[in-house]
């Protein structure tokens, strides 16, 4: 187990995506953000089904960047309610683990 997570995000937009992938990449809260386009999202919304075209984030960050990382997402992101979830990396190559703490300076 380590203290490293991936955390998810869904965007309204590649525009946005790149914005939040670019802002927390620079400021040190990740250390790497993949931008998968092209999702379909279905879901609940206001008491409607509701499909949308979307596109993912994964943000690679540790455990106690979590808050900040989540606090910067929301300024930037145009949902009222942004899916920020983190799952934890139990296993990975320790180089890459390591290189996830020298970028978010841990």
């Amino acid at each position: 187990m380590t203290d490293k997570i991936i955390v998810f995000v869904t965007c309204e937009s590649k525009e946005q995506a790149e914005t939040i992938a670019q802002t927390v990449v620079s400021e040190r809260l990740a250390a790497c953000v993949n931008v998968l386009p092209g999702i379909r999202s279905c879901y609940i919304w206001e008491r409607k089904l509701t499909w949308a075209d979307e596109v993912l984030l994964l943000i690679k960050t540790t455990r106690g960047r979590f808050d900040q990382l989540q606090d910067r997402i929301k300024a930037l992101h145009s949902y009222s309610l942004p899916e920020i979830v983190g799952v934890t990396i139990d296993d990975a190559f320790d180089k890459y683990i390591a290189w996830i703490d020298m970028c978010v300076g841990a």
